[in-house]
């Protein structure tokens, strides 16, 4: 995935959706597809059309399914939360490493005999329309732990910063200590 990085700035974690994620997506595609060809030999009696429609049908569900896959990323950097959707047209989410406040992940029965689930972020100021989750990610548990090991760094960076402008740590319903 084409990202610019900034000076010193490091991939934690790069990926898609899982293949294994999609599976529900390509199984039920597949039934209705069936039952298309079915009803069409059921209906019109035309193997060559219903042959046609099946071939072709399951081409198109498995297509659209990778496409699905492939056009979905992610990204964690030692900065940043990167997520993006889409080919022709873009839906991009991206929020700095500092404002992830929980990381948590989800898998279903049928996720864990996957090994795939969801890991969701918890960021600071995040509106109800901000949701940041990687959805459908392999091995969600080693995605959260890299996320950890990115924060470390970032969150004594900003202990860091706080205690050289001066500001350390104070109470919000204190005044800021007074400039040196």
């Amino acid at each position: 995935m084409a990202m610019n990085l900034g000076a010193g700035e490091t991939v934690v974690f790069e990926g898609h959706p899982s293949w294994r994620a999609i599976l529900d997506f390509y199984i039920k595609g597949i039934a209705l597809v069936a039952v298309i060809f079915a009803l069409l030999l059921w209906l019109i009696d035309s193997t060559a059309l219903a042959v046609l429609v099946l071939v072709g049908g399951s081409a198109l569900v498995v297509l659209v399914g990778f496409i699905r896959r492939v056009s979905t990323d992610y990204m964690i950097t030692t900065r940043r939360l990167y997520i993006k959707h889409g080919i022709i047209s873009r839906d991009v989410q991206e929020t700095k490493i500092e404002r992830v406040q929980d990381v948590n992940y989800r898998q279903s029965f049928l996720q864990r005999m996957l090994q795939i689930g969801d890991v969701d972020f918890d960021t600071a100021a995040q509106d109800s329309d901000g949701d940041f989750v990687f959805a459908g990610v392999a091995h969600p548990a080693r995605v959260t732990d890299r996320v950890h090991h990115a924060t470390e760094p970032a969150a004594q960076r900003h202990a860091r910063d706080t205690t050289a402008s001066g500001l350390g740590d104070y109470r919000s319903d204190e005044p800021p200590p007074p400039p040196n």
